[in-house]
């Protein structure tokens, strides 16, 4: 079991967009369940204190998760994603959009476009993950926001999920 889980974060603002990298101790199966059904997703994506709640997920091309997170005296941020291509347990592709409660989105802020790739190196997984912005100016909004720190987080307890499930 490795304990010095990487993490790079970096930003590329020619291109509009925020690159991510991180290994988690479990095998390729489990770190693809955990990004891909809704009630594992609700145990780690939002970080703490926050609290994901997902109100609907149908996990296929063309498919959507809606979700809010959920802050600790239960004001709701909504998003949806919507998924545009899956490889299973290799990659999948989404937009990422604010939204209200039924889904409808919040035209005061983009979309932000993912693209997560995860490939096993023995015992751990890499997850390689590209989000791209429309505008540079979005991004820096997001980064602002605390998207490194909230995901960063989020990531923390994601893996506490794999320790738990390996005792």
């Amino acid at each position: 079991m490795k304990s010095d889980l990487s993490m790079n974060f970096s930003v590329d603002k020619e291109n509009k967009t925020v690159t991510i990298k991180r290994e988690f101790n479990a095998p390729v199966a489990n770190v693809w369940s955990a990004w891909t059904e809704a009630e594992i997703l609700d145990q780690w994506w939002a970080p703490a204190p926050f609290k994901s709640k997902t109100k609907r997920m149908e996990f296929k091309e063309g498919g959507q998760r809606l979700y809010a997170m959920v802050n600790p005296e239960g004001g709701e941020n909504w998003a949806v994603f919507d998924y545009t291509s899956i490889s299973p347990k290799i990659n999948f592709k989404h937009s990422s959009t604010f939204c209200d409660a039924e889904g409808n989105p919040n035209s005061a802020f983009g979309s932000s476009y993912w693209d997560i790739t995860f490939s096993g190196q023995g015992d751990f997984t890499v997850v390689d993950i590209a989000i791209k912005r429309d505008s540079l100016e979005e991004l820096e909004k997001i980064i602002e926001m605390g998207f490194k720190e909230g995901f960063t987080s989020a990531m923390k307890g994601l893996d506490k999920i794999f320790v738990e499930n390996t005792k």
